[in-house]
């Protein structure tokens, strides 16, 4: 978190210094934004050129995009950023040592001037920043990582086990049937016995003669007499 805050703050510094640079002498007594964005790819002219039209456009693009990086917390959108204040100088040097033969810096104020030392320092502050931030994802990895997980998950050999006590629980894989469900009746006969062979009565012989009489006169209904 505090990589991030300070990566922030020299990259948004690094951007400030970038936009301001045009402001500034780049060559003899010429400002920055004299120069026309499209003589940076077709060679530096004595034509005057707009404010937005000239070489403070790009500075402006790498300035946003500065604080998209820093709004996300993206260390190669802000690097990105840097290599856009850089490139956009370093072209503007090669164009203009081809226009003036060298570059050269005079102790009386003539060759390179202040604005493209700031927009160099401005490109190099952008990387530095970018360099400085630890990034989204390893910030997320290290909150994940600070302290130990308050849920472990169970060991292979005791999968039925809920944390944090690691005591036996309910199972992991139940089965997809339905469950029985219990007979609310509890009435009289609701664990009634199946009828027993021993005591069931004899089937009667006689249509006239009851089991019960074949008792009272003394018969045994579990050998009854040959006909």
């Amino acid at each position: 978190m505090i990589r991030n805050v300070l990566g922030s703050v020299v990259a948004l510094v690094g951007a400030a210094a970038a936009v301001q640079s045009p402001f500034h002498s780049w060559y003899d007594d010429r400002l920055g934004r004299d120069y026309r964005i499209q003589d940076l790819f077709g060679g530096i002219t004595g034509v005057s050129s707009s404010v937005m039209g000239s070489i403070l456009l790009p500075f402006l693009f790498a300035a946003l995009v500065t604080l998209v990086g820093v709004v996300l917390r993206s260390r190669w959108v802000v690097a990105l950023a840097g290599l856009i204040v850089i490139g956009f100088t370093v072209l503007w040097m090669v164009r203009q040592g081809q226009d003036a033969g060298s570059l050269t810096v005079d102790g009386d104020g003539g060759g390179l001037r202040w604005g493209v030392a700031q927009a160099l320092a401005g490109g190099l502050l952008l990387l530095l920043g970018a360099l400085l931030m630890s990034g989204r994802r390893r910030a997320a990895r290290t909150r994940r990582t600070d302290g130990p997980d308050p849920y472990p998950v169970p060991p292979d050999d005791r999968p039925d086990t809920w944390p944090p006590t690691q005591e036996p629980g309910p199972a992991a894989y139940t089965s997809p049937g339905p469950e029985p469900e219990a007979d609310p009746y509890t009435g009289p006969g609701r664990h009634r016995a199946p009828a027993d062979e021993d005591t069931a009565p004899y089937p009667v012989q006689d249509g006239n003669t009851h089991p019960d009489q074949d008792d009272r006169q003394g018969r045994d209904r579990y050998h009854p007499p040959h006909p």
